[in-house]
């Protein structure tokens, strides 16, 4: 590919960028998360640099535990793996936790400020601003509750997921930035209803593709 100017993307997430396998309590493999399979499925043409983090938030410092919220690492991020053509957001899981008190209106607020900050950098080619997907994670499941995880997230959690992209929805409508709903194609596991398990990686990257295919090739 020498001489050929790889088109670069940005999987900024928590841990279902990261990979994160709730049955192990371990990462799954590059050829089982998501981010890889996309990376592999695009081809040569393309360099896919995962971003994820377990715990990430949007906006949220978290009482408990420092670094995880995206808001302050996103720029110096992006730019450090400038020039970029495109960046994907898919955030607001670990937002919906009872300890942070939000609304799920008020957890798109925070997606919609990351992804304009984003829109607004000069991480894109020649200094430009990159496209920027954003992306409604699949909903957490009822279940949650029940699982060891429930104390920790708190109440409500599933609920608020589930509400989510409507509110992405209309926050972005009118806005130069992408957005599409993953829960239509990608449901969490049976485990802990939050997480993604393998075949719920290979749906995502089903996914993802069509919708970098649609944005970075018009079709």
């Amino acid at each position: 590919m020498i001489g050929v100017k790889r088109k670069t993307i940005v999987c900024f997430g928590d841990s279902n960028t990261w990979g994160y396998n709730a049955e192990t309590g371990s990462r799954f493999d590059e050829e089982t998360r998501w981010t890889g399979l996309l990376a592999s499925s695009l081809g040569s043409e393309y360099r896919v640099i995962e971003e994820g983090l377990s715990g990430r938030t949007s906006v949220c410092e978290d009482p408990l535990f420092e670094g995880l919220s995206g808001l302050s690492y996103l720029q110096p991020c992006l730019l450090s793996h400038s020039p970029l053509n495109l960046v994907i957001i898919m955030l607001g899981t670990n937002d919906t936790k009872e300890r942070f008190g939000l609304t799920s209106y008020n957890i798109a607020q925070g997606i919609v400020r990351l992804a304009r900050k984003a829109r607004a950098s000069a991480a894109g080619i020649s200094g430009q601003a990159p496209e920027v997907l954003v992306v409604s994670p699949p909903a957490i499941g009822e279940q949650y509750a029940q699982t060891s995880i429930g104390k920790a997230m708190g109440s409500q959690c599933s609920g608020k997921s589930l509400e989510l992209a409507e509110h992405l929805g209309s926050l972005l409508a009118g806005e130069d930035i992408h957005f599409a709903d993953s829960k239509l194609h990608v449901s969490m596991n049976e485990i802990d209803y939050m997480h993604l398990d393998a075949e719920g990686h290979r749906l995502m990257t089903e996914f993802m593709r069509g919708q970098v295919a649609s944005i970075l090739n018009g079709r």
